[in-house]
């Protein structure tokens, strides 16, 4: 969507012009050094074709429609085989940085609150063969504690170099890895703690203060904890029977003669090397078992989609470790030699809540050419930036629009724009370091205005990819040059898919003009099922009549003529309602959250109802200045109670709707603003931020109850 250019016709004119004479004399050197029809003409080609021929697949890339791929280096086929690869190969360029903190201090907040702000300096890093000693010594030192090959071990564990040393000593030693992400609740942890039977577990010395030792005592197994941070602490009040151990205690018990000498229990392709259990979007966690073969064939896959990776790449880690998508992207990171710096989404860019103002983020600093996001973080960046713009002079904000407008229409003609780059969006591109080339998108769909946005001002291709973690985070993923939006990708060449028709849905195969249903992934990064649940792992997985192994994913999905998937719905989003049509929640979600008013928002219909409810999280800024507008005063809790905010807020909305186009069954009829953020910290959302639609509604039970019963 372009921006509105708000200036003089006449001038306007005048500006196109200058543009129009610059190209031409620019066209015709540009275009033969820079291999712009090349780029064309490798976004429009079909990236993928049905081998059987029929609409339903399935479907495999065009360099993979005879086989798919497993592996990317021959004979390497587990993750400690891909380390030691990498460790032989790129022995002294940077493996694994962290930030040196300054100084630590807090800060006073205007309402009173007290944030803690730190003063970061330069990165530390360890080289690919100190790392993979340093792995080494720790795994030989856990088998010294008495952990068996094949055993389980539970890390709990904030992002950071010391969680990939950890799972790269498990690799090592087939010690079973059971990821938990930091932010889940205490049944939870607990829960997949003892459905693991762990003995042991790592963790760090904030969580295991603020999160671990109160379950402790509900997890009888647990005999060792080991803290990853060095300074060493006394531990009061652990129970008697467990033993704490520091992570530098661990290695250095692993480095005696008499240990590190013992034969270490190699693990086969087969073996289980993760159990990753799910950030819980639909209830409690499922463990996800990943083989060792399903990692090295997901990796193998996602790599071949990233031109150009190789080791003079730096990647920067800010994402849950215990997310599949960040494993994965490290992973595939670590199989090339790139170097991956560690960040937090607290001290990420400047402006981060944690860096003290002045001091610089962790892009400015490691300025990654890699990176990898989840769409709320783009959506924010997208939304800050877009608000700034509004800011701007009458005269900026119009240079601004134009030189967006005119870079959109250049790349969807695989055109680049140099100057419009370093002279309009340099700033833009600075958030995230300045040399950032490649943009992973994942965890949930990608906006088509945030996607464009990302294309155009941070002037690198974002690749927007499908895939769970029942399939290694692998499935699909677009390829750089293909600047369409709202689209996926074609399968990636270790996957195929096909499409499965939902009667009750109104999906089939045969729709016009492209064929549609349940998206269902085949191929090697397809996982083991699930740990301890074979009534789910018989209704979501199978294996074919060749020995493929298939998982169904509940999302419902649109194949173009090139290959290419779109995810148009979820069989878990569709509500019907009482008139009988059908709303997929998630669509509403993301036409509304393009609007610069809502930060987060949560659709919600109930069956014998005839319309649609919301809950939104607003914007700070925009509310405020709608409050002004309408001359409502009060602290933000009243603003966001004020039942004329309300309905100002649910105008604005129902005009975004409608000029979006959406049906008028879609649109939200009433809703209710909340004056607190959804953070993984509220149990609100997941790690990745995906709405826990289940919580919202026991959460907001109340209001869905006033907003439909007229209370």
């Amino acid at each position: 969507m372009k921006l509105k250019e708000d200036m003089n016709p006449l001038l306007l004119q005048v500006f196109r012009s200058v543009v129009w004479v610059y190209s031409v004399i620019t066209f015709i050197p540009w275009y033969f050094l820079s291999g712009a029809s090349n780029n064309l003409e490798r976004a429009n080609r079909i990236k993928a074709r049905s081998v059987s021929g029929l609409p339903l697949g399935p479907y495999r890339a065009t360099n993979s429609q005879d086989k798919l791929v497993a592996w990317m280096h021959p004979n390497v086929d587990t993750l400690d085989k891909m380390f030691k690869y990498a460790a032989s190969r790129f022995p002294q360029r940077d493996c694994l940085g962290t930030r040196e903190v300054l100084s630590e201090e807090d800060e006073i907040q205007p309402n009173g609150k007290v944030f803690k702000k730190v003063i970061l300096g330069n990165y530390n890093w360890l080289s690919y063969e100190e790392a993979y000693e340093a792995a080494k010594c720790f795994g030989s030192g856990l088998a010294a504690l008495g952990l068996k090959p094949q055993c389980k071990i539970a890390i709990f564990c904030e992002t950071r170099a010391e969680w990939m040393l950890v799972a790269q000593a498990c690799f090592m030693y087939n010690f079973q890895l059971v990821t938990l992400y930091s932010t889940l609740g205490p049944m939870a942890i607990a829960h997949g703690l003892n459905e693991t039977e762990i003995t042991h577990i790592i963790t760090s010395k904030d969580l295991l203060q603020s999160r671990l030792k109160a379950i402790v005592c509900d997890v009888p197994r647990l005999q060792y904890i080991i803290v990853v941070d060095s300074k060493p602490t006394s531990w009061p009040n652990i129970p008697r029977g467990i033993t704490v151990y520091s992570m530098d205690a661990v290695k250095e018990i692993g480095s005696k003669p008499e240990n590190i000498a013992v034969n270490r229990s190699q693990p086969e392709s087969s073996d289980i090397a993760v159990i990753m259990y799910t950030s819980g979007s639909t209830g409690i966690p499922k463990g996800v078992m990943v083989s060792h073969g399903n990692i090295i064939a997901g990796i193998t896959g996602m790599a071949e989609r990233i031109p150009n990776l190789n080791e003079s790449d730096i990647y920067i880690g800010y994402l849950p470790l215990a997310h599949v998508l960040e494993l994965s992207a490290e992973l595939v990171c670590i199989s090339h030699g790139c170097s991956i710096g560690y960040s937090s989404p607290q001290t990420l860019a400047d402006q981060s809540t944690k860096i003290k103002k002045g001091s610089k983020g962790d892009t400015s600093v490691l300025k990654p050419t890699l990176m990898a996001a989840v769409p709320e973080i783009m959506d924010r960046i997208y939304k800050n930036v877009m608000t700034k713009v509004e800011e701007m002079s009458k005269l900026q904000r119009t240079l601004f629009a134009l030189a967006y407008n005119y870079k959109m229409e250049q790349i969807s003609k695989g055109y680049n724009t140099p100057l419009c780059d370093s002279l309009v969006f340099k700033r833009v591109r600075a958030l995230l370091g300045g040399n950032t080339r490649v943009l992973l998108s994942g965890g949930a769909p990608l906006s088509a205005a945030t996607q464009r946005f990302m294309n155009i001002c941070l002037c690198c291709p974002v690749g927007q990819g499908y895939g769970l973690t029942e399939t290694c985070g692998a499935g699909t993923i677009s390829e750089m040059w293909d600047y369409s939006t709202g689209r996926v990708g074609a399968p990636l060449v270790c996957s195929e898919m096909k499409l499965k028709d939902w009667e009750e849905g109104g999906y089939y195969s045969t729709d016009k003009p492209n064929p549609r249903g349940e998206i269902l992934i085949g191929g090697p990064n397809v996982t083991m099922g699930y740990y301890k649940n074979e009534t789910k792992n018989c209704e979501d997985f199978y294996v074919d009549e060749n020995g493929q192994r298939w998982f169904c994913t509940g999302d419902i999905g649109e194949v173009h003529t090139d290959g290419c998937l779109k995810i148009i719905d979820r069989k878990k989003d569709l509500v019907k309602l009482q008139a009988g049509e059908y709303v997929s929640l998630g669509k509403v979600e993301a036409v509304l959250k393009n609007c610069s008013l809502i930060d987060n928002i949560c659709a919600y219909a109930n069956s014998d109802q005839s319309y649609v409810i919301s809950f939104v999280v607003p914007n700070h800024k925009q509310l405020m200045a709608l409050a002004e507008q309408v001359q409502v005063r009060g602290t933000w809790e009243e603003m966001c109670n004020n039942s004329q905010m309300e309905k100002e807020v649910l105008r604005i909305i129902t005009e975004a709707a409608l000029s979006a186009k959406m049906e008028r069954f879609e649109i939200p009829k009433k809703i209710r603003l909340s004056s607190e953020p959804w953070t993984p910290e509220t149990g609100l959302v997941t790690d990745a931020f995906k709405l826990k639609r289940k919580e919202l509604k026991s959460h907001y039970q109340e209001d869905i109850e006033r907003m439909y019963g007229g209370k």
